[in-house]
């Protein structure tokens, strides 16, 4: 289906680029080559983030939330994480833990389990990938158990944002293995409940700033009223939240893949070899070239697919390409940044190899770049 997308801002939509821009300029760029060297839980800038209304992008305004639609807020997301794509990660993993009551709540469990989260400036984790089910999702193993009042909830989850620090969890767990799929519930967990274990802040190659924990739940009582719609309709919520993110998370690819454009642009006109600007050597050219073409191409297919869900159109088609082509691009282009950096983009001393390795993170998480591909492929064979 075609759909249009804007090519010109609106004047609304250019305030929130620019308040984002002034955002990341203010509080990320600054500290964010010590976030990545310590790996520091960036809790003052969520916290300010919070007050702008920075986070919660996609939470309706009834609950608290920003309110905005899919496409501005990967206006948001983009600017974000030209700053640092370790710190956007963090902010929006409360988006992405939210949205599954958003989408499958009731109106009360929107006010309680978003609203009060909200309100009290509290971190969200959504927790679907496990220790031996990561691009597999249907092959979750952990279990709710139906107790009296609730469940019983019983396994582990890897790879959870924010997970050290949040004060809910959006669960996605089996009540019937031999189902497969359709056994799949989606509940909110307390984090302060009895049985909770988070573990230690995963030593990562990039994105270092955002908390990345394990978790293990054992025999955590979760109350009926935590069921996210009905017994089995866990993994169709989990779907639906993806196609949702994945804009989001191809926005964040975008804006490393164009801070790293920028970059490069900036270091070709000053360094200078054989007495002439590197710029002016076609082999560099033709780089900058190619690395401008994958920035654009990748954002306009983010915002065709983050307008076919603001439209109400089906989106898992677009939202995977999006996701897929953004993340390799922003690979590839920080790759070339690096070399065209020569030995200086090797060393920590200039920012390209920070977003380098942040790069490589958005090839992985949220479906990896060969899922997408899968998806993508099955589509168009059911298409025809």
């Amino acid at each position: 289906m075609s759909i249009a997308i804007p090519l010109r801002l609106t004047e609304e939509q250019q305030a929130l680029v620019d308040q984002s821009r002034k955002f990341t300029e203010q509080e990320i760029l600054p500290v964010a080559s010590h976030l990545d060297e310590t790996a520091e839980f960036p809790s003052t800038i969520i916290s300010n983030a919070q007050d702008l209304g920075l986070m919660n992008l996609l939470q309706s305004q009834d609950v608290g939330g920003t309110g905005l639609t899919v496409l501005d807020a990967c206006l948001v997301v983009e600017e974000l994480a030209a700053g640092c794509a370790g710190v956007t990660t963090s902010l929006v993993a409360n988006d992405l833990a939210l949205t599954p009551i958003q989408l499958g709540g009731s109106e009360e469990q929107k006010r309680r389990l978003i609203g009060e989260l909200i309100q009290r400036k509290g971190l969200a984790s959504f927790c679907l990938t496990e220790p031996g089910a990561g691009s597999d999702a249907a092959g979750l193993t952990t279990t709710i158990t139906p107790t009296d009042g609730g469940y019983l909830l019983n396994g582990s989850k890897q790879w959870i944002t924010n997970g050290g620090y949040a004060h809910q969890f959006t669960v996605f767990a089996t009540i019937d293995r031999s189902k497969k799929h359709k056994g799949i519930c989606c509940v909110v967990v307390d984090g302060t409940s009895e049985g909770i274990t988070r573990g230690r802040h995963e030593n990562k190659m990039g994105q270092r700033t955002s908390n990345t924990v394990q978790l293990k739940f054992e025999n955590v009582f979760v109350p009926k009223e935590n069921l996210i719609g009905k017994e089995g309709e866990g993994f169709g919520i989990a779907m639906r939240t993806l196609d949702w993110s994945r804009p989001l998370t191809a926005s964040m690819a975008v804006g490393i893949g164009r801070a790293a454009l920028h970059y490069s642009i900036d270091y070709a006109k000053q360094r200078s070899q054989f007495g002439q600007p590197i710029g002016n050597f076609q082999s560099i050219q033709f780089m900058l070239a190619d690395m401008a073409t994958k920035v654009e191409a990748s954002r306009l297919l983010t915002l065709k697919s983050a307008a076919l869900i603001d439209n109400g159109e089906e989106s898992s088609l677009e939202s995977s390409m999006a996701k897929r082509l953004s993340a390799d691009s922003a690979m590839e282009v920080t790759t070339d940044a690096v070399q065209i950096y020569g030995g200086y983009g090797y060393t920590k001393d200039y920012p390209v190899e920070k977003l380098m390795r942040d790069a490589k993170l958005m090839q992985i998480y949220e479906g990896t770049s060969q899922i997408q591909r899968v998806v993508i492929a099955k589509r168009l064979l059911q298409d025809r």
